[in-house]
């Protein structure tokens, strides 16, 4: 097993395992998406490799969501090179990958943890967990969900989910589409394992050019209209009520919106 400060990353009979690191709730920034860029790419790159697992190392947490301390810090441009690298850099990472890609949620997935869900191939869940888009809450958006939950869910169920942040449970997850499975939680990567021996057992040769072209016939126009939603989020961000949530979330207090 290897590690870097934000992630553990090991193979173990032609599986690479993705575990976030990152205390307490794996809040991504900068360097935590990089280090899974990183891992996604030499995952990628190892032969041996047939199949990917993203999850957590921290029990009970999966990932809070984006690192909204780095977002209250940063300015507008510092926000627009992050989105870019998160929202567009990871789905073209996961466009071009030859290998299936897993996310096991072995606990609660705020905003970017479930951004990260999205955008693998298969999500598995621990059953006891509750998924969310919060956003709304501090005055910012889920922008990249703007473009894939009202095409993979109802178009009134997604406003519902992104307008009025109320996360819902694993179950509900299943039942509307958005993931794969809920499992008994110690089970779960027990059963991420399976689904990614299952892809592994195929041609790899066949797995690679069939999932470049499953890839290619969903992506439309999905990532053009993800840039658009990141235009729309770095002028949230730059509103008097966009600084006043990021505020009040640093301050732990209820945000005063004007």
């Amino acid at each position: 097993m290897s590690s870097s400060h934000r992630i553990d990353y090991e193979v173990k009979d032609r599986i690479a395992v993705i575990a976030m690191n990152r205390r307490p709730v794996n809040a991504i920034d900068h360097p935590m998406i990089d280090a899974i860029h990183a891992a996604l790419r030499q995952a990628d790159a190892d032969r041996e490799v047939r199949a990917v697992i993203l999850t957590s190392a921290l029990p009970g947490m999966f990932c809070g969501g984006m690192d909204l301390k780095m977002a209250a810090q940063g300015t507008a441009l510092d926000m627009r090179a992050f989105l870019y690298k998160f929202y567009v850099e990871t789905m073209n990472l996961q466009y071009v990958m030859a290998k299936p890609t897993i996310v096991a949620i072995n606990g609660p997935a705020r905003g970017a943890g479930m951004t990260l869900g999205i955008t693998s191939d298969i999500i598995i869940a621990a059953d006891d967990i509750d998924l969310g888009y919060p956003e709304i809450d501090v005055g910012v958006i889920p922008a990249i969900h703007y473009v894939h939950l009202p095409r993979q869910i109802s178009r009134h169920k997604a406003f519902e989910l992104l307008f009025g942040g109320n996360p819902i449970s694993a179950q509900e997850a299943v039942s509307l589409g958005l993931i794969n499975k809920a499992v008994p939680r110690a089970t779960l990567m027990d059963e991420a394992l399976a689904m990614a021996n299952l892809f592994a057992a195929k041609s790899p040769t066949i797995m690679a050019l069939g999932r470049q072209s499953f890839m290619r016939a969903n992506d439309m126009d999905y990532r053009r209209n993800v840039e658009n939603q990141i235009e729309t989020l770095c002028n949230i961000f730059s509103t008097p009520d966009g600084q006043e949530g990021l505020k009040a979330f640093v301050e732990k207090r209820k945000p005063r919106w004007s």
